[in-house]
């Protein structure tokens, strides 16, 4: 990968982790068990591989396939092999709704007992059944720092966030992967048990209906691209009923599953966590392709922040919103000589003006890019002149604390 990236040249730098998922999968396939000794052995052979090819840290997505199958002990076997290398441990936690403190503290509970930094990807409490509890959230992160332990978050500046189709299925009817799913649901009995189980967990998470998910890329009809379940439910002449939009869903599922945006959190939590000084602002975007209705996000984190937050409500000051895009990223993530503005670090520079930065991307209209920044320079060379891209591609993979040549 990172030969690819270098040979091709990007116009940004380029930090990876290794995923969890896919070591998992090379190892175990997507199969719903447990780790046998032999395949643990196997997983963390190949997590020293990857830090010693450069990798920052190790990254877990404990709400899909198949790491969704694995116990904190598997974790933190390879957390473990992790920290023998100086990288961090990066988490999208097993649950960001009803059961998100539990997920939390066993995020924060792998970093101790790996005796590992950690990092809490995008950061949020979601769902109906969770808003409000931003203040229970952070005390998890705020007590383990307390304590010496070095816990950091991120957050993008969404009330939306954006992932797959399946999970909103239980997670035994995704086991195996796509094949296995789409034979579960065309099996009338198993159909019904799936249909069952996701009508008490949007009981359980208080929604009424499906409305809240918007269909952000569907492969096998673009023209659904920006209806919410509920609508397309409507289109299918369902009736407008929490049954009739599950079984569109499973519909949906059977044609190749879809990219989705979920209107599920919070705007007063938001802000709450935004107010944190351990928090770095992060996209969790996809690459900018001009298809499809994707989350704003991938357009316009940054300048959301800098415009939103910082300038019309003032949730956080110039400085500080800086200083979380950039100083400490780098030095949570060691990238040494990255993230000041100093002399003998590499010159990666943003020049914007903050009267008028503005993120431009909506949720109806996402493919917007932002305005308000006037140049960027990535290790030194001119990337954007004046809002323009120059077509220079100075970027370079960054290597992490355990590659032999820096």
């Amino acid at each position: 990968f990172f030969y690819k990236i270098d040979s091709i040249k990007t116009s940004i730098n380029v930090a990876s982790l290794v995923g969890h998922n896919t070591v998992r999968r090379l190892v175990m396939g997507n199969d719903n068990r447990l780790a046998t000794p032999e395949e643990q052995l196997k997983m963390e052979t190949l997590i020293a591989k990857a830090m010693k090819e450069g990798a920052v840290g190790f990254s877990t997505g404990l709400i899909y396939l198949p790491g969704m199958f694995s116990n904190t002990a598997e974790v933190v076997g390879l957390a473990k092999e992790t920290a023998k290398y100086k990288g961090i441990y990066a988490s999208h936690i097993r649950n960001e709704e009803n059961t998100a403190m539990e997920a939390i503290t066993e995020a924060i509970d792998i970093g101790k007992a790996a005796m590992i930094p950690v990092q809490i990807s995008h950061f949020k409490v979601a769902s109906p059944s969770n808003w409000g509890r931003s203040p229970e959230a952070l005390a998890l992160i705020k007590k383990a720092r307390l304590e010496g332990y070095d816990v950091t978050i991120d957050q993008y500046p969404y009330t939306a966030a954006s992932t797959n189709l399946g999970i909103r299925l239980p997670d035994w009817a995704i086991a195996g992967g796509t094949d296995s799913t789409k034979k579960r649901i065309n099996d009338p009995v198993l159909h019904q048990q799936i249909i069952k189980d996701m009508l008490a967990q949007l009981k359980k998470y208080k929604y009424k209906n499906y409305s809240y998910a918007v269909v952000a890329n569907h492969a096998a009809d673009t023209t659904l691209n920006g209806k919410s379940i509920s609508a397309i439910n409507l289109m299918k002449g369902r009736k407008p009923k929490a049954a009739d939009e599950a079984e569109t869903i499973l519909d949906l599922m059977l044609a190749g599953g879809a990219q989705m945006v979920y209107h599920m959190m919070n705007e007063k939590d938001v802000q709450y966590f935004m107010k944190y000084p351990y928090n770095m602002i992060g996209a969790d975007g996809g690459i900018a392709t001009g298809k499809g209705m994707p989350h704003p996000r991938t357009y316009g984190t940054n300048a959301r922040v800098l415009g939103l937050y910082v300038r019309e409500q003032q949730i956080i000051s110039l400085e500080e919103a800086v200083r979380r895009m950039t100083s400490l990223p780098a030095q949570k993530f060691q990238l040494k000589d990255r993230g000041l503005l100093k002399e003998g670090m590499a010159a990666d520079i943003v020049v914007f003006d903050e009267a008028t930065v503005k993120d431009n991307a909506t949720f109806e209209q996402p493919h917007q890019f932002s305005s308000g920044f006037h140049f960027v320079l990535v290790n030194g060379q001119l990337v954007i002149d004046e809002g323009k891209h120059t077509g220079i591609r100075s970027g370079r993979t960054l290597f992490g604390p355990a590659y032999p040549v820096q």
